[in-house]
């Protein structure tokens, strides 16, 4: 199927990333977000991360422009128009996915596709509160969006080939390669990174060492750029203790139990690098 209309939902990191290379990839996109505020912010960052490329050399200056003549903003989902393809980024939290599935609903054109950026939550759940599961499908970007290069494909239970397919096009369209995931809660790499994250809480809050030397050890004994606490407060401390709700919830194994030192600092307002403190002071 041919895409030229993409609607993302969220205007935040996340949401505002994919905004920006689904531009860098030639689409017309329309950014949607309740908050006038978090839609400037958005739009900003979408600017910032252009003008970036256009300095390191990435992209020239009329590419630059074409992308931001092709950006339109909207508080309203119900104002986008012959949409082809939707992406919701909005926060983990399944209600709010679920009622914005219903207005998706109403507004992608018969045949387009309703994608979700969620990093957990099961796509066909989702899918059942829309009257074409077929065409809802997970579509996990990696943070942040512009530099990362995996995106992540679940496929719900009634989800077609044909809605795979374009998903997939779409995905290297912007220069990013493809995974594919069954719809079970974590996906593939919060499965696996979740529980690490979690047990560095959980060394932690046991004593075991500080916060630097834990991700000091893990950095340098096993050759990651960032350490698990480190990377925790980056995706933010909510986010993970959410996802790992969901895992617990859905997998019913207590290897998934969220780290209470994690809950205590979210309790806090501690939520990572976004609220200027978590693990570490930013």
């Amino acid at each position: 199927m041919a895409i030229d209309q993409v609607l993302v939902v969220g205007a935040g990191q996340m949401g505002a990333g994919i905004a920006q290379v689904a531009l860098q990839a030639g689409l017309k996109v329309t950014l949607a977000d309740v908050a006038p505020e978090a839609l400037e912010k958005g739009a900003e960052r979408i600017r910032g991360g252009l003008a970036k490329l256009v300095e390191k050399g990435k992209l020239d200056d009329a590419r630059r422009k074409a992308a931001l003549d092709s950006l339109r903003t909207t508080t309203e989902i119900s104002r986008a128009k012959d949409v082809d393809f939707a992406v919701e980024a909005v926060i983990e939290n399944e209600d709010l996915k679920k009622r914005i599935f219903r207005d998706l609903d109403q507004v992608v054109r018969p045949g387009g596709v309703l994608a979700t950026n969620t990093s957990s939550i099961p796509i066909t759940r989702i899918a059942a509160v829309t009257r074409r599961p077929e065409a809802v499908i997970g579509m996990h970007f990696m943070n942040p969006v512009p530099v990362m290069q995996l995106v992540e494909i679940i496929r719900g239970a009634a989800t077609s080939d044909e809605t795979y397919q374009a998903t997939r096009g779409l995905a290297e369209k912007m220069g990013k390669t493809t995974v594919v995931s069954r719809d079970f809660p974590g996906f593939i790499v919060n499965r696996i990174l979740i529980p690490m994250l979690n047990e560095a809480c959980f060394a932690l809050m046991e004593g075991l060492a500080t916060a630097e030397d834990i991700d000091t050890a893990m950095k340098l004994g096993t050759n990651q750029p960032m350490g698990p606490l480190a990377l925790a407060d980056f995706i933010g401390l909510d986010t993970c203790l959410s996802i790992a709700e969901v895992l617990h919830r859905g997998l019913g194994d207590d290897k998934y139990r969220p780290c209470p030192l994690l809950r205590q600092y979210v309790e806090a307002g501690w939520v990572g690098k976004k609220s200027g403190r978590g693990f570490f002071k930013y």
